[in-house]
Formats: structure tokens, C-alpha cells, sequence
């Protein structure tokens, strides 16, 4: 590393939406990395954040020259993921991105061709799996808590982001809908507990050709809102995926795995926490906590997101900023931190690039299935990630 020695790596984020509160919060948390620097589409959004976080406003181009900086993370949109992932990586730092990946698959492999070239590190969210409810589904899987597992189930069905999203008009554009959107975090998870995906097959549907936003403004749809697809792993597991933004309201499990012992139910990827649930016939066995909290429903969430918006955050009412940090999503970064001990430690990342393009390239054909291509096989092949050391080890 570059930095002096003793002192943690330095980080810069380029991207100051409302997901960078969650970011920066993750970053100030640790004693691992120092956040240096935020630079935005525009000046006065990184003045903002750099303000209420206490570090530097930069444009992109004074951040990515800046020689401290060893660890960038991309928070711009999806579209230009590939592009300011690039420039990273000439910059010659090491690139966290947030998903997905990149919206082409050429796109990703050039990434990752590049980092390999220039000796940099990839990691890319989701980083969800790497969280106690996760990570305690994927321990329970390894020991052999229900057998082998031979097939499973995936649901995540609701209204849609305009439920509770102030934008949803980019969702429904191309490289967006459930499947780019959402999907990166069922089939992470995925990879995490069985493996890679070896061919997949999908239907898709798009009962809208416009929707409403939370103002009523017309929303064009170009891609398919509902698909329920298979996913076949090297493994031989056969697992049904139903993605959907189309849907009032279901009582499916996120996940459910079935083995030949017994199955599993795992929580909601899109979070960090949550118990899983075992049963080989009798009653479900939980494993965890469950959470002692209220379930956030669409209203609430259109709540949050608007006060996060602001600038304020939803659970205190106090601003946000390095005295206050966002107290909902709040480890979202956590796949950073240990990409930044996986440098060190000279190890793969466990959210590393090599599992991003795997988890690109499954949607991407669960897409083109979905479109009519038919049975799609993937070509990629990837290790799953190594399990978090359960507390105590």
C-alpha cells in the first residue's frame, strides 16, 4: 500500500446520492480506512456531503490524481459504471463498485481485465451476503443442516419502485427493471450458498407499457416488470426464481432451499441481519434473533428515503453527517472494508470482481432468456467466497 505506514489506506467516493449516507457512514465506523475525499456530477453535492461527513469536496479528475487515495468507490449510475470504473483503474487505485457490475458483460471483463493488468483489486456490491444473517444461512448450508441441496425457491415480488421511490423512472429503463436491479442480491446470495450457476432459463413479462410516478407523471417501460425464470447450478441444484414489481402482495419466503435432508428458509438478502429457519420434517428450528423492530412497509420507506434525502436521518430526525450517521442500511460498505484487509492480507476479496461478472453474466442471461433466447447457458465459473470467521473463532 501507498500510504504512510502505520496509517489506515485512504478512500475517495465518487457518487454523493442517498446510498453514499450508508457508504460514508460504513467508512467513518472503521478504523480501517479514512475517508479523504467525495466529488459528484456537480460541485455543490459534493460540498454537501463533504460538509456533513468532514472531509474533501474534489472533482472527479483532482480525486482520482490525488496520491493518497489507494481505494475508490463508484456510486454513479449504473450506465456509467464501466466508464468511471476505468478511470479508476488508470488512476491506478483500487475500484469498490456498486452494482450491478456493469450493464454489458464486455464491459465487466474489461474491467476486470484491466485491474489484472495493472495489479489492482476489484470489489463490487452487493456485499448484503457478507452480513450476520447471510453469512449464518451459508454456515448452516456447509454443515450440512438439510443434506444436500437439490433444488429451492426465490421470491421478491412487490408493487415497485414507484411504491416508495421519489425517481423511478430510470428503473424501468434498459439495464434497470427487477432483474439488473434487485437481482444482484438473490443471486449473490445464490453463489454464496451453492455455487456457480452453470444455465438458466426465464419468462418474462411486462403488463405495462407506461406507469405512474408518486405524482402521477407518466413512466415508460422497457423491460419486463415480472419474471419468473430456473437456475440451474454446477452444483446440480434446480432453483425457481420469481423476480417482480407487479405484485400487492405475497407471503413467500426470499429464499427457501430444499435438500435431501431437509430445507431452509434464509433471510432477505437485500439486508444484513435476519434469522434462517431449518426443519427436516418437524417443526422449523430458528437460528438468530429475530428482529425485535417494525417491519418497514411502502409508506414508511417512501418516508425514509425522503428524510434521507433531506439530509436527515429517518430514525432520529437529527441531520446526517459524521455525528450523525444514517442509522437504516447502515453497514452497506462492509464488502470495502474487507477488500481493503483482503489487499493487505494479498487474498481475493470475498464481493470480488471475478463474483460480480459471474452474478452479471447470469442476469444478463436470465434477461436475454426472458427475451426468447431459450435455455442460456453461462460460461463463467467462480469459487464461492470464503465464510466469514463466525464470532469467536
Amino acid at each position: 500500500m501507498t500510504g504512510s505506514a502505520g496509517s489506515p489506506p485512504a478512500v475517495g467516493v465518487i457518487g454523493c446520492g442517498m446510498v453514499s449516507h450508508a457508504y460514508l457512514g460504513t467508512i467513518l465506523r472503521s478504523d480501517a480506512v479514512r475517508l479523504k475525499a467525495v466529488s459528484s456530477r456537480t460541485l455543490a453535492s459534493a460540498a454537501a456531503q463533504a460538509s456533513r461527513y468532514h472531509c474533501t469536496a474534489m472533482t472527479t479528475a483532482d480525486l482520482l490524481a490525488d496520491p493518497e487515495i489507494e481505494f475508490v468507490v463508484n456510486l454513479a449510475p449504473p450506465l456509467v459504471h464501466h466508464a468511471i470504473g476505468r478511470a479508476i483503474l488508470e488512476a491506478g487505485k483500487h475500484l469498490y463498485s456498486e452494482k450491478p457490475f456493469a450493464t454489458r458483460l464486455e464491459d465487466a471483463r474489461d474491467l476486470l481485465d484491466l485491474a489484472e493488468r495493472r495489479g489492482l483489486s476489484i470489489a463490487c456490491a452487493p456485499d448484503t451476503f457478507l452480513g450476520e444473517g447471510s453469512q449464518r444461512a451459508r454456515r448452516l448450508v456447509d454443515r450440512g443442516a438439510i443434506g444436500s441441496v437439490i433444488g429451492g425457491s426465490v421470491a421478491m415480488l412487490s408493487r415497485g419502485m414507484e411504491s416508495w421511490h421519489p425517481n423511478p423512472a430510470f428503473f424501468y429503463r434498459r439495464g434497470g427493471g427487477p432483474l439488473l436491479d434487485v437481482g444482484p442480491y438473490y443471486v449473490t446470495q445464490l453463489v454464496n450458498l451453492l455455487g456457480p450457476v452453470a444455465e438458466v432459463v426465464a419468462i418474462g413479462t411486462r403488463p405495462h407499457e407506461t406507469r405512474k410516478g408518486r405524482e402521477g407523471e407518466p413512466i415508460p417501460v422497457e423491460i419486463a416488470t415480472s419474471v419468473n425464470a430456473a437456475l440451474l447450478f454446477e452444483s446440480g441444484a434446480n432453483v425457481a426464481l420469481s423476480l417482480s414489481w407487479d405484485v400487492t402482495r405475497h407471503r413467500r419466503a426470499p429464499i427457501e432451499l430444499y435438500g435431501d435432508q431437509g430445507s431452509l428458509q434464509a433471510p432477505d438478502p437485500n439486508v444484513f441481519s435476519g434469522v434462517t429457519r431449518t426443519s427436516k420434517g418437524g417443526d422449523w428450528a430458528v437460528h438468530g434473533v429475530e428482529s425485535a423492530g417494525p417491519k418497514i412497509d411502502s409508506a414508511g420507506l417512501a418516508r425514509a428515503v425522503r428524510l434521507i434525502g433531506q439530509g436527515v436521518d429517518p430514525v432520529s430526525g437529527r441531520p446526517l453527517g459524521a455525528d450523525c450517521l444514517l442509522a437504516v442500511g447502515d453497514k452497506r460498505g462492509i464488502g470495502l472494508l474487507d477488500q481493503v484487509e483482503s489487499v493487505r492480507q494479498d487474498r481475493p476479496a470475498r464481493a470480488n470482481g471475478q463474483l460480480a461478472y459471474h452474478v452479471l453474466e447470469a442476469l444478463l442471461a436470465l434477461e436475454a432468456s426472458a427475451e426468447g433466447m431459450g435455455r442460456v447457458a453461462i460460461g463463467s465459473r467462480v469459487t464461492r467466497p470464503a465464510p466469514l470467521p463466525e464470532a469467536g473463532d
